[in-house]
């Protein structure tokens, strides 16, 4: 089969290797559509931590079952599956306390171990999850989709609650459209007009704010200067990370969805001052994937204009590059198998 790997920072190979052999429990999927993450922009520019090469990229990803024998999830072959690509021990603490999205030993398909970047792909049949009924690129956006689903469920926002979310993309947007969902007050906060503009039609955010424009002010003037009681940086930058701490109110919380390899600082007065609560939000669990697959089924949100760009398997190196530029104005890309 085809197979797309990274070989090295800024190098992808499109080899022949072997369809993978099903093991016991496994079932093989006929990818479909793969969608480009951060974390593929980022593994392909050498920033990702917890990364090796060469390595298959891919972890967004939706296909059809090709063959799976008996099991108590009751997928078949044909079915439409979204795959759960997080590949948890099962038996470390967090496991056993069902945190299974932080594993002590989490091996992450397309970066701790081999993608989905490939024609076939044997997955454990309790990582996938049937969607019979969407799209195949509905299905390939359920995983981006559901890191914003678990981020809001770790919150525990509630309704009314004024939610600031830093972080147009992709991630971010989904936090956004999750927390309106809850019936939240959603501030979108990005450096760019345009994805702005983009979450008040997407997202249907209540308001923007450009972090280059005075973004303290703007927060006070919306908030009744009480600021927001619920902020998510989605934005994997350490600069905004660090500065995220000066935007909750007294008694809120910061949730850091993004991910940075350098160290995030804070003023520790300020923090106790306020007694705010720090948390991290890691991939997410079967429970999201099952929240975001219904939140497709109702018209919660809207995958045809989430997927912006389009690639097929064999093209997909050539246009990467070019994803990668302000210019192309990215918001999701898909590839197609």
């Amino acid at each position: 089969m085809k197979s797309i790997v990274c070989e090295q920072p800024n190098h992808f190979k499109l080899v022949d290797v072997e369809r993978p052999t099903v093991k016991e429990g496994e079932a093989l999927v006929r990818i479909r559509r793969i969608g480009i993450c951060g974390t593929d922009y980022h593994a392909y520019r050498g920033n990702q931590p917890f990364f090796s090469y060469p390595r298959t990229l891919g972890h967004e990803l939706s296909g059809e079952i090709e063959s799976i024998g008996t099991n108590p999830a009751g997928l078949k072959e044909g079915d439409i599956v979204s795959v759960i690509p997080y590949m948890e021990c099962g038996e470390c603490i967090a496991c056993r306390n069902g945190k299974t999205n932080c594993c002590t030993d989490m091996k992450v398909l397309g970066v701790h171990i081999e993608g989905g970047m490939s024609e076939w792909i044997s997955v454990p049949y309790n990582h996938l999850v049937k969607t019979n009924g969407l799209t195949l690129d509905q299905s390939a956006i359920i995983e981006p989709l559901s890191i914003g689903a678990h981020a809001i469920r770790r919150s525990e926002l509630k309704e009314e609650e004024y939610v600031l979310v830093i972080g147009a993309g992709p991630i971010g947007l989904g936090v956004m459209a999750f927390a309106k969902h809850e019936g939240a007050k959603v501030i979108a906060m990005d450096v760019n007009d345009e994805r702005l503009a983009f979450c008040r039609e997407w997202a249907r955010v209540d308001y923007t704010v450009n972090a280059l424009d005075n973004p303290l002010e703007s927060l006070k003037e919306i908030t009744n200067g009480e600021m927001p009681t619920v902020v998510f940086d989605a934005t994997g930058n350490v600069n905004s990370m660090n500065s995220s701490f000066n935007y909750p109110a007294h008694g809120g919380k910061l949730i850091y969805v993004g991910l940075t390899k350098g160290n995030v600082t804070f003023d520790d007065p300020d923090f106790h001052k306020k007694e705010l609560t720090l948390m991290g939000s890691r991939n997410a669990t079967r429970e999201d994937f099952e929240y975001v697959v219904n939140a497709v089924k109702t018209g919660t949100v809207d995958i045809d204009s989430y997927i912006t760009h389009r690639a097929s398997f064999d093209d997909m190196i050539n246009q990467f590059e070019e994803w990668l530029t302000p210019e192309a104005k990215v918001i999701k890309a898909v590839v197609e198998v």
